[in-house]
């Protein structure tokens, strides 16, 4: 087993969700971390928590430049980043092509797609250089699999997977591992976003059965990074015991 103590873990969508709790595990094994989102008020609350040492971006990570710019100047403590967690992505609506939303599927490929693609981008050059590193991006089993009303938010998913793939490709002469974590159903506020902050429609996606926790997500992640040096984990789909596919869930 590979120590994670002081090594510098960046993550993307820290505020909530899986990210929260990927910065909560990480920094129960030493790791310092360096916690990226929109909402600035939600990673300081965070980092009061946490017994670590944290570096805070105030980041949307759909912007290329505020993204370069955040990450070329990181303090000399945090500037040589040793995991990357690429997590921020998001869903919208559950329409029917023909009556989707353009807004939304803007704001998924930007985010899901073009985010990840900017982090890692600023990021990737400087694992190169030392010749060391992990990156770790969040996909979703919507990246396997299409279901009715997921057009646009699965081919997002869909391209994850692919540009995973490429990386790990591309870093073939290098010591660097890429793997993809994708989940099924977790509880976070995923599907408060996707309906628009209706919270009956979003709870009711999690009632009847026992869904994943941000918690499974990070302890996952957390285990992929630390990994002996020879072993790299590619690809893992996690479901809750109560789900079979992405549209087959058992509830009582």
């Amino acid at each position: 087993m590979k120590s994670l103590n002081n090594k510098v873990v960046l993550i993307t969508g820290a505020s909530s969700g899986i990210g929260r709790a990927c910065a909560e595990k990480f920094a129960e094994e030493g790791a310092r971390l360096i916690l990226a989102a929109r909402r600035k008020e939600r990673l300081i609350e965070l980092a009061r928590k946490l017994n670590t040492p944290v570096h805070i971006i105030e980041l949307d990570v759909t912007n290329r430049q505020a993204v370069e710019t955040a990450l070329k100047n990181l303090p000399a403590d945090f500037a040589a980043i040793d995991v990357l967690i690429n997590n921020a992505g998001l869903g919208r609506g559950l329409d029917k092509l023909q009556e989707g939303n353009p807004d939304g599927w803007n704001e998924m490929i930007d985010t899901n797609i073009k985010g990840l693609l900017y982090v890692s981008r600023a990021v990737l050059p400087g694992m190169v250089n030392r010749g060391s590193g992990q990156v770790i991006n969040i996909g979703s089993i919507a990246g396997h699999e299409v279901y009715p009303g997921g057009n646009v938010y699965c081919a997002t998913k869909h391209a994850v997977g692919a540009i995973t793939r490429g990386m790990r490709i591309d870093l073939v002469d290098s010591p660097i591992r890429v793997a993809t974590i994708d989940p099924g159903l977790v509880e976070t506020e995923f599907s408060e976003v996707r309906f628009d902050g209706d919270k009956d429609r979003a709870g009711s996606v999690y009632k009847g059965y026992q869904p994943l926790s941000g918690a499974d997500i990070a302890e996952t992640a957390v285990w992929i990074a630390s990994r002996p040096p020879h072993v790299q984990i590619a690809e893992v789909i996690i479901f809750p015991t109560a789900q079979r596919s992405a549209m087959i869930v058992h509830k009582e």
